[in-house]
């Protein structure tokens, strides 16, 4: 899978430092800090309940922080709204599908891209009159091997596919890091090998930030992996730092992980 890249923004770097979140007395993000190189696709991974999905709703904006600070580039972006980070380049995915099934592919991929422009229809401008937001679409599924379907209402694809299109409504949105939270989940072996090559053929031109639990698209995809355990980073390093991190096999990997 290719994608044109000449409208998409650079890769930004992203970092977080000493990103504290609380529910009630539970620390569900405990001084989490993190530097995403640009074009890097960085890993989070970790038990249920560590924080993961915490971490990316504090990146994307959904939620705010009790303290810590989030950049995007040389931006401080810990006070903006999911909106404001959008407009900035800032794009995710969600682990549970989130999608228009009466509409098109085409129609959810402009949907996305019109986002991105904060462009306002009037009642007499159809969607596609948008050359720049219809251009933009295509691009994205282009990118994701969805472009034969691109007439296809969303409610006739296979899972795995409504899977992609999630992927190519961030990519509509022409940002400089995309967010993805478990976008394997739910897959059939073959489908999560369609969207680790996808991911493979997305790395560099994006800064990835992927929570994922099937730890071989992690291993196969990730420049670096971070580990979170009960709200914390226990370790950040490569695949096989990570593999072989003594403290990662007794949390998570266990100590029978192959090395």
């Amino acid at each position: 899978m290719n994608i044109q890249t000449s409208n998409a923004a650079a890769p930004a770097g992203l970092a977080t430092q000493d990103l504290v979140r609380r529910f009630g007395g539970l620390k569900a993000t405990d001084g989490v800090s993190l530097a995403v190189a640009p074009g890097e696709l960085h890993a989070l991974i970790g038990p249920n309940g560590a924080g993961k999905t915490t971490l990316i709703n504090l990146l994307s904006g959904e939620l705010r922080p009790d303290s810590g600070s989030v950049r995007l580039g040389a931006a401080d972006v810990s006070r903006a709204s999911v909106q404001g980070r959008v407009a900035q380049g800032m794009l995710r995915s969600y682990q549970v599908t989130s999608v228009f099934d009466s509409y098109t592919v085409l129609d959810n991929a402009c949907l996305a891209a019109l986002r991105k422009r904060r462009r306002r229809l009037s009642p007499w401008t159809a969607l596609r009159d948008c050359a720049d937001v219809v251009d933009a679409a295509r691009r994205a599924l282009q990118a994701c091997g969805l472009d034969d379907v691109a007439e296809a209402p969303v409610e006739s694809l296979a899972y795995g596919q409504r899977r992609q299109l999630e992927i190519a409504m961030a990519l509509a949105g022409e940002p400089s890091v995309l967010l993805l939270d478990e976008p394997m989940a739910g897959m059939s072996a073959a489908e999560s090998a369609g969207v680790i090559a996808l991911l493979q053929s997305l790395k560099g031109r994006y800064t990835i930030v992927l929570v994922e639990h099937d730890m071989n698209a992690v291993f196969a995809l990730a420049d670096r992996i971070s580990v979170l355990v009960y709200g914390k980073v226990i370790a950040t390093g490569s695949a096989d730092d990570i593999r072989n991190h003594p403290d990662v096999r007794r949390a998570y990997l266990g100590d029978d992980a192959d090395a």
